[in-house]
C-alpha cells in the first residue's frame, strides 16, 4: 500500500503584505477532505480563507495586526508547521492619497489630504517625523497631488487643481514654484536638480532652478495622476492610466525619447526606484493591487500584496512606505 503524503508547509507568496492583501499559502496535503475548508491563523488571529486546494490556500490577512514584522501563520490541517509573512503596519490614518508620499533626509515622511477636485481642505500635508508623531504642516494648497523633495531636502508639491508646483519651506511656508503645468501631477528630480512634472493631459515638463518650464516629453493623456521617478542613468519611468484594462510604463531617456515597456498592469500608479536602481510600481486595479518589483529580463514580482494601493516610497533606514487612499503603512524594505 503506498505511503500517504505528508501535510506540509513549503512557501508563503508574496512574503509581504497589508491589512486585507491577499497572500498564497503553498504546500502538500493543505486540505483535509473530512474537514473541509481549512482554518489559518495570522499572528494568531483568524483569517479569511478565500481559495483552497491541496497545494495553496490563499487568505486575506486579518485586520488588527499593528505591530510592523513577521508574524507567524498557521494551518489547522497542518499541525506543528508554521510559515511566516511580514505585515506592514499602519503608519498614518485620515489620508487622500493621490500620488506617492515624500521622506526628506531627515527622516521625515509627508502625506497628502487632496480631497475632491476644487476642496479647500483645512491640512493640506501632514508631516510624520521618525518618532512617529504625526502633525499639521502645510495649509492652502488646493488638491495638493504629487511630492519630491530636492538635493538640498526642499520639498515641492503638486496641485493638478491650480497647475502650480508649490516649493514648502521646513516651517511649512508655501511659496508659488511653477506655473502653467496642466494638471500637474508626478513630480521628480533628476540628477542635475531640474524638477520633471507630470501633465494628467500627457505632457511632461521639465522645470530649472527658476522655475521656467519646458515640455520635456508627449504620452498618451491618463484619467488618473501620472506618477514619475528616476532610475540609474536619469532614466525617467512614467505610469498613466487610462481606460484601458491594462496599460504599460514608459521610459524616457534624458534627450526626451519615449518608450513602452513589455509589461502590462491593471491601472499602474505609483512609482519609486530603490537605493540598488530597482524599479517598484503599484499596480491598483480593483480587486487585485498590489507593488511590484521589476528587474530586467524577468516578469515583474508581486512584492506586497494589499487593496486599493496607489502610492509608493522608500523611507529612512531601510523603509519601504506603500498607501491606500486613506493609510500609510511601512514595513522593512527588505
Amino acid at each position: 500500500m503506498p505511503a500517504m503524503s505528508q501535510s506540509r508547509l513549503t512557501a508563503i507568496q508574496p512574503l509581504r503584505a497589508v491589512e486585507g492583501g491577499r497572500i498564497t499559502i503553498l504546500g502538500q496535503q493543505l486540505v483535509n477532505a473530512d474537514e473541509g475548508i481549512p482554518e489559518v491563523q495570522i499572528g494568531g488571529r483568524a483569517a479569511r480563507v478565500v481559495f483552497a486546494s491541496s497545494s495553496a490556500v490563499d487568505v486575506l490577512i486579518p485586520s488588527g495586526l499593528t505591530e510592523e514584522g513577521a508574524v507567524a501563520v498557521r494551518l489547522a490541517s497542518v499541525s506543528g508547521e508554521t510559515a511566516f509573512v511580514h505585515v506592514a503596519a499602519p503608519l498614518a490614518t485620515g489620508l487622500h492619497q493621490v500620488d506617492s508620499p515624500a521622506a526628506d533626509r531627515e527622516g521625515n515622511l509627508y502625506f497628502t489630504f487632496s480631497g475632491t477636485r476644487g476642496q479647500q481642505v483645512p491640512v493640506s500635508l501632514f508631516r510624520v517625523r521618525p518618532n512617529g508623531t504625526r502633525e499639521t504642516f502645510a495649509t492652502g494648497i488646493v488638491n495638493p497631488t504629487s511630492m519630491a523633495v530636492d538635493q538640498s531636502g526642499q520639498l515641492y508639491v503638486s496641485s493638478r487643481f491650480a497647475s502650480t508646483v508649490y516649493r514648502v519651506d521646513g516651517e511649512g511656508t508655501v511659496r508659488v514654484f511653477a506655473t502653467d503645468l496642466g494638471a500637474a501631477c508626478g513630480l521628480a528630480f533628476a540628477s542635475d536638480g531640474s524638477l520633471y512634472v507630470g501633465d494628467r493631459s500627457g505632457t511632461v515638463f521639465r522645470v530649472d532652478a527658476r522655475g521656467h518650464a519646458k515640455a520635456f516629453a508627449t504620452l498618451p493623456a491618463s484619467v488618473a495622476a501620472f506618477h514619475l521617478a528616476f532610475g540609474p542613468g536619469d532614466v525617467l519611468y512614467v505610469t498613466a492610466p487610462t481606460l484601458s484594462t491594462y496599460d504599460c510604463l514608459f521610459r524616457i531617456t534624458p534627450d526626451g525619447e519615449a518608450t513602452a515597456l513589455p509589461y502590462r498592469f491593471g491601472r499602474p500608479q505609483g512609482l519609486a526606484v530603490d537605493a540598488s536602481g530597482v524599479l517598484f510600481v503599484i499596480e491598483a486595479l480593483a480587486g487585485v493591487s498590489g507593488l511590484y518589483r521589476i528587474v530586467e529580463g524577468r516578469e515583474p514580482e508581486l512584492y506586497v500584496s494589499g487593496p486599493n494601493l496607489v502610492g509608493v516610497a522608500f523611507g529612512p533606514n531601510d523603509s519601504l512606505i506603500v498607501c491606500s487612499g486613506e493609510t500609510a503603512y511601512r514595513l522593512r524594505a527588505k
